[in-house]
């Protein structure tokens, strides 16, 4: 298994469904799965940084990473494995220690590139054909989450990091420790 120090993220058909809903006013609005938030709560228990990567330019996006204590977000992406690979340069570490989750054309190489590839299962084929993953879940039904899980299992890191919620030390709360999965 790869050594995994970063786990990039898409939003829009990964953490949503990839629909849009406008108001009459053109206000938009997007409905993200609660349970990706365990995700990023897991990864964290691990010391693995995440960072959202896309190429939407939303507040809406800010909104859920502030919420989730995401640091890194970048917004309006153009060259997902230019600006990737810049992050990646800044904190030392390669492509090859990155495990990144997309679902469309415009993600498809930063998937080529990386450690560890997946899509959701509702990606085009044409795209799913490029990873070493197709999960079972579909964009905005929890996929990050089994991305998440399925990353800490082939390193054989799930069941401790499930543990450390279950039978908290105590001195810490259920929630691993981390406030931002409360109510998320």
């Amino acid at each position: 298994m790869k050594d995994i120090k970063l786990v990039f993220t898409d939003i829009d058909g990964v953490w949503t469904d990839g629909g849009m809903f406008y108001d009459q006013k053109g206000s938009e609005f997007k409905k993200f799965n609660t349970s990706d938030s365990a995700g990023v709560i897991f990864l964290r228990s691990n010391n693995i940084r995440l960072a959202i990567l896309t190429g939407e330019q939303t507040s809406i996006v800010e909104h859920r990473a502030k919420k989730l204590k995401i640091e890194k977000v970048f917004l309006g992406v153009k060259d997902k494995l230019e600006t990737a690979s810049l992050y990646c340069s800044e904190l030392g570490i390669g492509l090859e220690n990155v495990a990144f989750i997309g679902d469309d054309l415009n993600d498809l190489e930063l998937l080529k590139k990386v450690g560890i590839s997946a899509t959701p299962a509702d990606a085009p084929a044409y795209v799913s054909e490029h990873v070493d993953w197709v999960m079972e879940k579909k964009g905005g039904e929890g996929v990050f989450r089994e991305f998440v899980e399925r990353i800490l299992s082939e390193n054989n890191l799930l069941e401790s990091t499930i543990e450390k919620f279950i039978n908290p030390p105590h001195n810490q709360p259920a929630n691993g420790g981390d406030p931002s999965l409360k109510g998320n």
